[in-house]
């Protein structure tokens, strides 16, 4: 309830500078924080350009259409929070948790989202493109005609997800894993699949798919590819940990 309170306030200081600013007035730049508890809450179609949402509880909030442009997401739970058609352009996240949040039709590029938690999200459409998702964990995701081009996808989990119609143009999926994921027209011109494990996954309409690329990945007898490729069956992986001195 403080949050909500505190939140609302914010809220209505940015409007009533905006409405200031409206007037004639130079804008200042400020920097709004906020946290805590805001359960369900309703956030949008809010100006929050730059914004930090630092150690809140998120869960269920509405941000949709919201304009959160190069906003900092750390250690925050937004599970199942609607961000659909908002603007995340150059945003961050960072131990930060989104199971099952919805992004359909958001714009995300540019979006820094190493090993952030999207198991079970929505991603259908969103733009995200020349993005950082290295070890993220994309596991059941929706993202059907999202777009992933020229994005950093090195590791992350992508098992079990729905990318028909993605677009993975010029994307690095080195020792990602597409186990069991489902790639109807999927576009993977000049993907980078060094390691990648694609036991499972069903590319057998993907488009722009090569020999070269397949040559490199890691499929097993399950995995369905177009007419015409094979791709080497591996029999198992070797999983190297680095202990930190």
């Amino acid at each position: 309830m403080a949050l909500a309170l505190g939140l609302a306030c914010a809220l209505g200081a940015l409007a009533a500078r905006d409405a200031r600013a409206g007037g004639g007035e130079e804008v200042v730049p400020r920097i709004i924080s906020l946290g805590g508890r805001c359960v369900k809450c309703d956030i949008s179609n809010r100006k929050l350009p730059g914004a930090r949402f630092v150690a809140g509880d998120f869960k269920g909030a509405s941000l949709v259409g919201s304009d959160l442009r190069g906003g900092l997401f750390l250690g925050s739970d937004f599970s199942g929070a609607d961000f659909s058609h908002a603007d995340l352009r150059a945003a961050t996240i960072s131990g930060a948790i989104f199971q099952g949040a919805d992004f359909t039709d958001a714009d995300m590029v540019g979006l820094e989202a190493v090993g952030a938690d999207l198991a079970d999200a929505v991603l259908a459409h969103a733009r995200a493109e020349s993005s950082t998702l290295v070890g993220a964990d994309l596991r059941g995701v929706n993202a059907r005609g999202a777009h992933f081009d020229d994005s950093n996808m090195t590791g992350a989990n992508m098992s079990g997800g729905i990318f028909d119609e993605a677009s993975f143009d010029g994307a690095q999926l080195l020792g990602a894993i597409l186990a069991g994921g489902r790639f109807g027209h999927a576009d993977f011109r000049n993907a980078k699949l060094r390691g990648a494990f694609i036991a499972g996954a069903d590319l057998s309409a993907a488009v722009n798919l090569t020999r070269g690329q397949l040559s490199e990945a890691c499929a097993d007898h399950t995995t369905r590819l177009p007419a015409g490729l094979t791709a080497k069956v591996c029999l198992g992986r070797v999983i190297l940990l680095r202990r930190t001195p």
